[in-house]
C-alpha cells in the first residue's frame, strides 16, 4: 500500500480565458473547481492508476469539506485531521491564445500544536500498513522544519520513502536515508544553496544529496530530461513531447507514478518511466491528476533511458 501524506492540500480554481490583462477586468469563459495541492494531487493520481492508497492530510472549513466530498465521491481513502484554519485556495489562470499558465498560490495556513500532534499520531498508525510513503508539500506555520525527519524516524525499517520536498525540510530528513528524494531543478538549487546551470553541475548537486543520505535523487526539469543518481549509478530519462493544456500537478504525478510502479514491484528505472508518463498524461488534462492507466502504460514505453 502507498501512503500519501502532507500538510498543504488546496481547493483549486481553474479559470480558462483567451488572454489575461493585468490591471483590467478579465472574464473567464470556463471556471472549474477541484481538489489539488501536492498531497492531494499525489493521492488522486495513484487512485486513478489503480493503486492501493491511504491519504493523510489536514483539512479545515468549507474548502476542506469540499475536498472530503470529492474523495468520498470517487471512493478514495482519506484520513483527515480537522483543523481550525480554512484550507487554502489556489487559482490557475490558463490563457489559451498564447498558452500561458499563471498560478496564484495561497500559502498553507497555520496549524495549532494539537493539530500537528494529531497528524503525527495519525501518521504513526497509517505508516504501519504502508510499503511506500510519499511525503510531499510545504509545511505551514506552526510546524517544525524537522517534521519530515520525524516521520522517517517514526517508521518501520521496511518502508520506502519518496520525498518531494526541498530546502531545510529535506536536509533534516537526509540522515534517515530516504529511498528517493525528488526536488525539481530550482528546488535542488535552493537546497544546496547555489546556482546550478549545466547537467554536470546538476549531477554534482544530486550526488551531494546522495552523500548526505539520499539513496536515490531524481531531478525533473519542466519539460526537459529527468536525471536519477545514486552514489554509483546515473540514468538520464528523455521526457515525452505532448501538447500541454495545464502543467499544474505534473511533478506530483511523477511522484505518484513512481510510487505506483514501486508498489507494483517494478524496478526503479521502470517506475520512473511510469512516473514520467503519468506527468505527460497530466499535462494534457485540464484538471490535475485525473490520469488514465492505459494511456500512462502506453506512454511509458516511449520513455527512452540511457545511463551515461
Amino acid at each position: 500500500m502507498i501512503l500519501a501524506a502532507g500538510l498543504s492540500p488546496a481547493w483549486q480554481q481553474i479559470l480558462v480565458m483567451d488572454e489575461f490583462h493585468r490591471g483590467e477586468v478579465n472574464r473567464a469563459r470556463q471556471a472549474v473547481w477541484c481538489s489539488s495541492g501536492k498531497v492531494t494531487n499525489v493521492a488522486l493520481a495513484v487512485h486513478a492508476l489503480g493503486g492501493a492508497l491511504m491519504t493523510l492530510t489536514v483539512l479545515g472549513g468549507d474548502n476542506g469539506e469540499q475536498i472530503r466530498r470529492e474523495f468520498e465521491s470517487i471512493g478514495l481513502p482519506l484520513r483527515s485531521i480537522q483543523c481550525t484554519s480554512e484550507t487554502r485556495v489556489c487559482t490557475t489562470v490558463i490563457e489559451e491564445r498564447e498558452r500561458i499558465i499563471t498560478e496564484f498560490v495561497e500559502n498553507a495556513r497555520p496549524l495549532t500544536p494539537s493539530e500537528y500532534t494529531d497528524f503525527m499520531c495519525g501518521f504513526a498508525e497509517e505508516v504501519l500498513q504502508a510499503n511506500i510513503v510519499v511525503l510531499t508539500g510545504s509545511i505551514p506555520p506552526g510546524v517544525p522544519t524537522a517534521m519530515f525527519a520525524e516521520c522517517l524516524e517514526a517508521s518501520h525499517t521496511d518502508v520506502r520513502f519518496v520525498l518531494d520536498i526541498r530546502g531545510g525540510e529535506l536536509l533534516h530528513a537526509l540522515p534517515y536515508r530516504p529511498f528517493l528524494v525528488k526536488p525539481n531543478r530550482e528546488e535542488l538549487s535552493r537546497t544546496v544553496d547555489r546556482e546550478i546551470h549545466t547537467e554536470e553541475e546538476i549531477v554534482a548537486a544530486m550526488r551531494e544529496l546522495n552523500m548526505r543520505g539520499a539513496q536515490w535523487v531524481l531531478i525533473s526539469q519542466g519539460g526537459g530530461t529527468v536525471l536519477l543518481t545514486s552514489l554509483t549509478e546515473f540514468f538520464r530519462f528523455h521526457s515525452l513531447d505532448v501538447p500541454v493544456i495545464n502543467p499544474i500537478g505534473c511533478g506530483d504525478c511523477l511522484a505518484a507514478g513512481l510510487a505506483f510502479g514501486l508498489d507494483r514491484g517494478m524496478s526503479l528505472v521502470e517506475a520512473v518511466r511510469i512516473g514520467i508518463a503519468a506527468a505527460a498524461d497530466n499535462a494534457g488534462q485540464l484538471l490535475p491528476s485525473r490520469l488514465d492507466l492505459d494511456r500512462v502504460q502506453e506512454r511509458a514505453q516511449d520513455v527512452c533511458v540511457d545511463d551515461s
